[in-house]
């Protein structure tokens, strides 16, 4: 090897190894955490929720009067809504688009899927009120908070805050815990006639729940408990 050809093939050694040096892939710390698309459908394998008694005390109890702030800049209170029937679908949080999704939201059985969830009850409202049902969504978010996703989504119907935990704890709703936030257990109650009639708990998957409370009041027209 002439010395020419020797200096090429040393500096395009040399090359390689500052480029292998400065290219190493990230710590898996040092990544972007996932961001919330909600454009895309629910990952696949998603931890299922299992009955875990906590709302067996639920069905009969009367609803407590106490308002709650809608997202309509309204106070509302459930124990005196008039609506044959009111459905109240209870849910931990909903992302925001572009942020980063909560760490380890999607390993926490029940967790993800608050905004297909809010969807279905948004494309299946006005079948919900023929039936004679008013539709209210419940989080322990803000009200400011719950006011984006209801213009993100046109969502027709309220939301209602609970994040001073009022009604949460008048009915023992189950909780969990994450980054400093006590978040609803996803639920759904439904009223008539100031009690509870009905709980759905566990909830899975979220994105046909809608449906499914749906055919639940279709085959319970008189008011019956199941």
């Amino acid at each position: 090897m002439t010395d020419p050809t020797r200096r090429s093939f040393l500096h395009a050694v040399a090359g390689v190894g500052f480029w292998a040096m400065t290219d190493e892939p990230k710590p898996a710390e040092a990544q972007a955490p996932p961001t919330f698309d909600p454009s895309q459908p629910l990952p696949a394998g998603l931890p299922v929720p299992v009955d875990d008694g906590a709302c067996r005390h639920l069905p009969g109890l009367p609803v407590p009067s106490m308002k709650l702030r809608s997202t309509s800049d309204r106070w509302v209170d459930l124990s005196a809504e008039r609506a044959p029937r009111v459905v109240v679908y209870c849910y931990p949080r909903t992302g925001v688009p572009g942020q980063p999704l909560l760490p380890g939201w999607d390993a926490i059985p029940g967790a993800r899927g608050c905004t297909p969830e809010t969807c279905g009850f948004r494309d299946h409202h006005k079948d919900l009120q023929k039936l004679g049902a008013e539709v209210f969504g419940f989080s322990t978010q803000t009200t400011e908070y719950q006011k984006e996703m209801v213009e993100r989504l046109h969502v027709p119907f309220e939301v209602l805050s609970d994040a001073d935990l009022a009604f949460v704890h008048a009915l023992r709703l189950p909780t969990f815990d994450i980054e400093g936030m006590t978040l609803v257990k996803r639920l759904t109650l439904v009223i008539s006639q100031r009690r509870i009639e009905k709980v759905f708990y566990p909830v899975f998957p979220p994105d046909k729940h809608a449906a499914e409370v749906l055919d639940w009041l279709r085959r319970h027209p008189s008011g019956g408990t199941s």
